[in-house]
């Protein structure tokens, strides 16, 4: 089962970038905007986003090759070295899981992502740096055995099915083809489901800032622990922790009038200076007291350049778009 897991999210991740149509993946131009529009990434992405651009090409070629062709490694057979293919499979496909985990923030995804892959391994492979070994008990009856197969092939069916209903439906004008009513049965309980990672790439950066002060003249922001805000800092490392709130800010910057339903609450309750909300935050401006008002700034992103960086611009240069709201206050409407 950990094989046809691993299988379905590495294939479907790399078929869902090239049947989405987007442009950055069908002319491999995908990491030219990836590693500075990424939700959290980290500071050596800065690095990675600068290297030539041919490189990148070479980089987005290798990640739709891997995510498309590897997994189909773990079914060799082993009069055709099997053994050594399944090996090479984990080896790729770790070695890819460690660069992501490199350059973005992606919390526990990659450790489990790389359990997955540590499936493919036997145990000779596996016993090299795991000695222990589980002692042999008694054989199961032959019943048991029998019932154990037989349920074991169901849910592989199942698993085939619903892997094949996926692929077809990803593809552009299939939605619907392959209807079959149990695996509808079976779909509240989400445990198969598709898989598109990036499968359309972001090209701009935007961000949300928090603003407060004690009129409607003099403003200070909110620093947030993880997600990109003072332009000087730099990317920081969190994984395998998941941020929420600064997860969600990203997600929010993005479609700011479709997040308005939790943004407009949680101005509140910095308004309120609710510890619990404030504790998420990496800096709290107004220490003694909370601010009187409240607003969200637009700001557009970037990577500063290398010469930038170099006479002083910090990681990231910034320049404001707008405001998404006017001053809130307590007892004001949001406006």
């Amino acid at each position: 089962m950990c094989g046809r897991s691993f299988f379905r999210l590495m294939f479907l991740s790399g078929l869902t970038k090239l049947a989405s149509g987007d442009p950055t993946w069908l002319h491999f131009t995908a990491l030219d905007y990836h590693f500075w529009t990424q939700p959290l990434p980290t500071w050596p992405a800065w690095y990675a986003h600068w290297l030539p651009e041919w490189i990148h090409r070479g980089m987005a070629l290798a990640i739709i090759a891997i995510e498309l062709l590897v997994p189909w490694l773990i079914a060799v057979p082993e009069r055709w070295r099997g053994r050594a293919a399944r090996r090479t499979a984990c080896g790729l496909l770790v070695l890819g899981q460690l660069a992501i985990a490199l350059t973005g923030n992606y919390g526990f995804f990659n450790l489990l992502a790389i359990a997955l892959c540590l499936s493919l391994l036997d145990d000779a492979a596996l016993g090299r740096v795991l000695p222990l070994r589980l002692a042999a008990g008694d054989p199961e009856p032959r019943w048991k055995e029998y019932a154990i197969r037989g349920l074991a092939s169901l849910l592989a069916l199942l698993a085939a099915l619903a892997l094949a209903r996926e692929i077809v439906q990803t593809v552009p004008g299939t939605r619907g083809a392959l209807a079959n009513p149990l695996l509808d049965a079976v779909a509240p309980l989400r445990s198969v489901n598709g898989y598109g990672l990036f499968r359309v790439m972001t090209t701009e950066r935007f961000e949300i800032v928090i603003e407060g002060g004690a009129d409607t003249v003099h403003w200070r922001e909110y620093r947030f622990r993880w997600k990109p805000g003072d332009p000087a800092r730099p990317p920081p490392f969190v994984a395998p922790h998941m941020p929420r709130l600064d997860w969600q800010m990203w997600f929010a910057a993005l479609n700011p009038e479709g997040a308005r339903d939790w943004l407009v609450p949680l101005l509140r309750r910095l308004l309120e200076g609710t510890p619990e909300v404030l504790s998420l935050l990496g800096e709290n401006p107004f220490p003694g007291a909370p601010p009187r008002y409240v607003r969200l700034v637009y700001y557009r992103y970037r990577f500063s350049t290398p010469s930038e960086r170099a006479t002083g611009g910090g990681w990231w240069q910034r320049e404001r778009v707008g405001y998404l709201t006017e001053p809130l206050s307590l007892g004001e409407p949001p406006r």
